[in-house]
């Protein structure tokens, strides 16, 4: 005769030891995710204060923009870009400039006069990297703003807002720090932080 075996399966209690642990792993990699976005956020408040200083004292000590220099070979072995007007009190040319090509803009060479000045860490024009993957630019003049602006793109609407907050007025559309849903960064780019927003954020200097 067959004994008829009894299946085991898991009690209620078993079952909330379990969901309890579930919980606690979620919670922490969010908290954990939310600690990396607060990281990464003040990095981008760092690296806008670090090179606004940087940008003012070139000019305090050499009398001129960065990238806009003619004297920068002579004054400090920084190059002079081969395009645009210099010593205009200008910085011209696109401001996510990533050509390869030698002194290819103002806003490029920007970048090696500060560096071969010994204000910024490196030694060459390429455009640096922010803390969310993207790059950090400078353009002379941007939509509805007072040039030189610094520009850092893939930051999302969260950290947007809360670099805005603290150096301007909170509204992506006006003021001295403005977001821009697209690379061209003209008035119709304009964006006030929107959930959906992951663009570009310029400050004038």
């Amino acid at each position: 005769m067959r004994t008829q075996q009894k299946q085991g399966g898991f009690t209620l209690v078993e079952i909330a030891i379990v969901m309890v642990i579930i919980g606690l792993l979620l919670g922490g990699a969010l908290k954990g995710q939310e600690m990396i976005n607060n990281a990464r956020t003040k990095r981008v408040k760092a690296d806008f204060d670090q090179i606004v200083a940087a940008f003012y004292s070139y000019q305090d000590i050499y009398r001129a923009l960065p990238g806009d220099n003619t004297n920068a070979t002579a004054q400090h072995g920084g190059t002079i870009s081969t395009s645009g007007t210099q010593g205009n009190r200008f910085i011209e040319g696109i401001w996510n400039n990533n050509s390869t090509a030698a002194n290819s803009s103002e806003t490029r060479v920007f970048w090696q006069n500060l560096r071969s000045a010994n204000l910024l860490a490196g030694s060459d024009d390429a455009l640096p990297q922010n803390s969310f993957g993207g790059v950090i630019g400078v353009g002379g003049w941007v939509e509805g703003m007072n040039g030189p602006v610094l520009c850092f793109n893939n930051i999302d609407a969260d950290v947007a807002q809360v670099i805005d907050n603290q150096y301007d007025d909170g509204d992506g559309t006006d003021g001295s720090m403005r977001g821009f849903s697209n690379q061209n960064l003209s008035a119709g780019a304009q964006n006030n932080y929107t959930p959906a927003f992951v663009g570009i954020i310029c400050m004038e200097m």
